[in-house]
């Protein structure tokens, strides 16, 4: 054998860095993670907030890295979302410089090959291969969405791959966010990325709710789910979407809460459900789709991508929605009209992808 053979079969040092924007990214690069570790690779986990809290407790056992915050907030009123935004762009900035910084130090200190950035704009060098996966080629934001997609695809490009958790041809997932025209790079659609397994289990539950999402649009939510489920008179399960030092359970009635779960606790309460009740978030998306789970979702006001997917899956006969203050337990039944979310038999093929990193 080479020596070059042996350099490129050799294990790598992967640094995987999700943006701390709710739980969805973290939980979307989970099984990165251990796909790496099944390939003898050394992931290293990078990230802040309720997103390395999460990861921490799922790998227990691999280093972690605390990046700068982007300090991402939800406006109360969700039309002033974008605005919030637009004050917190200089913060933001400043968080990807220092991203940058810390990441060519990293490199000396933990001898990194590698890069796995979901969607940190910062967490990127030139000198070794940089991946950076996103389902959002184009960033959604009502009259700018032109604005804010060529800037997002104007970052994506300086990387040495894009990966896009979706399917190239039809039917896909994610739409017009992962499908873009004159782009000036190729992405590679990896299918989607779940944690989750559907198994055969008997059914424990008639309504699973699951929240995510920064605050104060998670709280919002939680509050107005708390009355409304007064008049629901199935056995519910309530996963609230604060990661803590330790798992809280309390039982009301008939509904069981939670304030987080595992991923082996989601994987069996997922299956263990009839219906789920959620944000049409991608990640929580993809999740059902493997899943193939029946489900109602209630966007994120504000989240103009969250609201084109329930959209989307509503116009397809998959999934209907509603808005946040529209929302009725009443609605619930009208999943009875809808598909549901299929399945995709699209299993990223991981030997090709980690072979950007025998560069």
């Amino acid at each position: 054998m080479s020596i070059q053979k042996e350099i490129n079969n050799a294990p790598k040092t992967i640094l995987v860095a999700p943006l701390n924007w709710g739980l969805g990214h973290a939980t979307r690069c989970i099984p990165i993670i251990k796909a790496l570790q099944e390939r003898n690779h050394i992931p290293i986990i990078a990230s802040d907030g309720i997103a390395l809290d999460l990861l921490r407790k799922e790998f227990p056992y691999l280093k972690m890295l605390e990046l700068p915050s982007y300090q991402i907030e939800y406006a109360k009123n969700g039309k002033n979302f974008k605005w919030k935004m637009l004050q917190k762009a200089p913060k933001m900035m400043q968080a990807m410089w220092d991203e940058k910084k810390l990441v060519a130090s990293w490199m000396q200190q933990y001898n990194i090959d590698g890069i796995i950035s979901d969607n940190r704009l910062g967490v990127f060098n030139k000198n070794i291969p940089s991946v950076y996966i996103t389902h959002q080629l184009n960033v959604m934001t009502g009259k700018t969405t032109w604005l804010t997609s060529k800037l997002h695809q104007n970052i994506i490009k300086k990387y040495t791959q894009c990966w896009i958790p979706d399917v190239a041809g039809q039917p896909n997932l994610a739409g017009k966010l992962s499908h873009a025209d004159h782009l000036r790079f190729v992405p590679k659609y990896i299918g989607t990325l779940s944690r989750m397994h559907k198994k055969e289990t008997p059914r424990r539950y008639d309504l699973m709710v699951i929240l995510s999402g920064p605050e104060p649009q998670r709280g919002l939510l939680e509050s107005i789910l708390k009355i409304e489920l007064k008049r629901y008179r199935g056995a519910v399960v309530f996963i609230k979407g604060i990661v803590a030092q330790e798992q809280k359970k309390e039982q009301l009635k008939n509904i069981t809460y939670f304030n987080f779960m595992t991923s082996r606790q989601l994987e069996q309460t997922f299956n263990e459900s009839d219906l789920v009740l959620a944000r049409s978030g991608y990640t929580t998306i993809m999740d059902l789709t493997r899943l193939g789970k029946k489900a109602f979702f209630i966007p994120t006001p504000g989240q103009y991508e969250q609201l084109y997917l329930a959209k989307k899956l509503q116009e397809e006969g998959v999934a209907p929605y509603a808005e946040q203050d529209d929302f009725k337990i009443d609605y619930l039944p009208k999943t009875k009209k809808y598909s549901g979310l299929q399945c995709f038999d699209h299993t990223p093929d991981w030997k090709k992808l980690f072979g950007v990193f025998d560069i």
